[in-house]
């Protein structure tokens, strides 16, 4: 079986708060390193009421104090919000503290709305090209021989693996071209994953950090004991994600029992869309629908997520998981 690792949004649920999140966070990522999880990736968003990873530097020092062995990083880190320059000095003293276990996913996202994006001071302008030449400069800043005047302190000649986060096919392109691993985010955005991913591979050139193409893929899994209880525990994600695309973004909210039949047609299109490189049910059902998408995208590697609002039900499913991929 192929690695899984885990993504981690910090959610912060109705009744809670972000330091119950960070607390949950750390517990998870004890337990995913002990499972047998290859990296433990935590997101950065803003302005989100049930998201706790907008410092996400911060909180990836936090899991990789608290671990000894898994790899931490980001998934992502927004670059547009942030000087290179900073980023650079950001994750070499993440590496440096953590030597060998730190990751950095770039996306070219905000990460936010763009009121949010407007007070993070991020340029708001429309240059295509940004993203790339932020990406080399950043490359730039880790290189033993950077060209830059400035140097990253900590940072150059330190080696963080640098990925490419992606939801369509810009990012697969760039990913290609710089000869950097890629991450497709097909658990929120699935619909051109496959187009993605074949054109990453078509056009892949090797570099000094990759020898060959490398796919990791978001997927969702809400595993439990029976298929009832992983259908149940999924509605908080299901809701979340109407909230979100009705413009009322909430914290994660308590299951509700059959709610895809609870809401209108376009909802349930919605969901069916957003959701569909999921699994839902008990383990048996699970690891039919991993082993199904495995074959399907030849994925190197799987990012599992679990929005769950139940801590101990979100640690079941990725106990569970794991079962499956360490037999």
């Amino acid at each position: 079986m192929i690695p899984f690792s885990v993504l981690d949004l910090s959610p912060i649920v109705q009744g809670g708060d972000a330091a119950q999140s960070f607390r949950h966070t750390l517990d998870l990522a004890r337990r995913a390193e002990a499972w047998g999880y290859q990296r433990y990736w935590l997101a950065e968003h803003h302005g989100m009421p049930g998201i706790a990873s907008a410092a996400t530097a911060v909180l990836i020092g936090h899991v990789a104090g608290g671990t000894t062995s898994i790899r931490v990083g980001a998934g992502g880190i927004m670059l547009p919000n942030h000087s290179p320059l900073v980023i650079a000095e950001q994750f070499g003293t993440l590496e440096s503290l953590y030597p060998g276990r730190i990751d950095l996913g770039l996306g070219r996202a905000p990460g936010s709305d763009q009121t949010t994006a407007r007070a993070l001071r991020r340029n708001l302008g429309s240059d295509p090209d940004q993203f790339p030449r932020d990406v080399i400069e950043l490359m730039d800043y880790f290189s033993p021989e950077s060209m830059n005047p400035v140097h990253a302190v900590p940072g150059q000649g330190l080696n963080v693996p640098i990925w490419i986060l992606g939801s369509s096919l810009f990012g697969a392109e760039l990913a290609a071209v710089l000869g950097l691993p890629y991450a497709f985010a097909s658990h929120f955005a699935p619909q051109q994953m496959m187009q993605a991913v074949a054109l990453y591979r078509a056009n892949f050139r090797p570099s000094k950090q990759l020898a060959k193409p490398y796919v990791m893929l978001g997927f969702n899994v809400f595993a439990a004991n029976s298929d009832a209880e992983a259908a149940l525990q999924a509605t908080s994600m299901q809701q979340a994600f109407v909230n979100l695309r009705s413009g009322r973004p909430a914290r994660l909210p308590p299951p509700i029992a059959d709610y895809p039949n609870r809401v209108g047609p376009a909802e349930r299109a919605l969901l069916e869309s957003v959701l569909s490189c999921s699994a839902i049910g008990a383990p048996g059902t699970v690891r039919a629908s991993l082993n199904a998408f495995i074959e399907r995208t030849g994925a190197d590697e799987l990012m599992i997520t679990s929005q769950i609002f139940d801590h101990a039900a979100r640690l079941r499913s990725y106990e569970i998981t794991s079962g499956i991929f360490s037999d």
